[in-house]
């Protein structure tokens, strides 16, 4: 049976100790907190949010693992395992395919900026090599590239290539991508990347959220993408404004500097991020506690 990728899922931090190393007892709170008090629909290991270029291939590996292990079937892992690297994909791709991932996470390739055919070349090569399915992940503001409505369409003809983590912050690209594909006889999954983003995207058609900020507010984004999905734009509108400043508070520097100082502030395994990011300022520091208090997490 297909597992069904609809939904709000947890693109998680990756929580250190104070000497940097990871902190895997704090990674299997974390899935559990989500799974079990979030009710999130599903988990996201190794993503941006996750510091994934700060990762080494083994810490890479062993926290997609303990995800896949911890969560034991109770949601859908998608394992992010993309790089600029076609080959380093299709290695991180094959461990999470063997871990036991329901699906792979592929960021576009960034500092290369290669063509749409480059990264049609690139997918192409990363699915033939797993049968995990693909969800292609779109953020040109940190890949340099976008990969256009056009490229995806091509891409969505693949087998496995199943749907698009649309970080484009382009609804009209949005749109386009939802409206070709509307019609298939498989979904293809259009997830928000953005998460002002969200309500509108579900709202047009799309299918929910690989939602930072949910690793704050996840009950909320998870009850936000369920009631737009259903057309239950009232109260899902209302969710999205009351929200609306936390979110923006959770991008006052970058992700997921702000994310991880706000599960902090809450009392959850988060620990300080890895080189080149620096902890939250302290000015910042107090813009958040004041969102985080106006939603009552702290």
């Amino acid at each position: 049976m297909a597992i069904d990728f609809t939904g709000c899922h947890v693109p998680l931090i990756t929580p250190f100790k104070d000497d940097l190393s990871l902190d895997e007892p704090g990674l299997r709170k974390l899935v559990n907190h989500f799974i079990d008090e979030e009710k999130v629909d599903g988990l996201v290991p190794c993503g941006t949010t996750g510091e994934s270029p700060t990762l080494t291939n083994a810490e890479h590996d062993r926290v997609i693992e303990i995800v896949v292990e911890e969560t034991a079937g109770r949601v859908p892992v998608i394992a992010g395992t993309g790089s600029n690297s076609t080959r380093e994909a299709i290695e991180r791709t094959k461990h999470a395919e063997a871990a036991g991932a329901d699906a792979s996470l592929q960021v576009g390739p960034y500092y290369n900026r290669p063509t749409q055919g480059g990264l049609i070349a690139h997918f192409e090569a990363v699915a033939a090599a797993t049968g995990l399915p693909l969800i292609i992940y779109n953020i040109p503001a940190r890949t340099g590239r976008n990969i256009e409505p056009a490229t995806v369409l091509k891409l969505a003809e693949i087998d496995n290539i199943i749907g698009v983590k649309d970080a484009a912050n382009d609804l009209s690209q949005t749109m386009e991508i939802i409206g070709a594909t509307a019609g298939l006889s498989e979904p293809f999954y259009v997830l928000a990347g953005e998460d002002a983003m969200t309500f509108a995207s579900c709202c047009l058609g799309g299918h929910g959220a690989v939602s930072a900020v949910a690793n704050v507010i996840g009950r909320e984004y998870t009850e936000l993408c369920g009631l737009a999905i259903s057309g239950e734009t009232a109260q899902a509108r209302a969710i999205h404004y009351q929200t609306l400043p936390l979110v923006k508070a959770l991008f006052i520097e970058s992700n997921p500097v702000p994310v991880k100082a706000a599960l902090a502030m809450m009392g959850l395994p988060a620990g300080p991020p890895r080189l080149p990011l620096v902890p939250l300022s302290p000015a910042s520091e107090k813009v958040l506690a004041r969102a985080l208090k106006e939603v009552g997490r702290i």
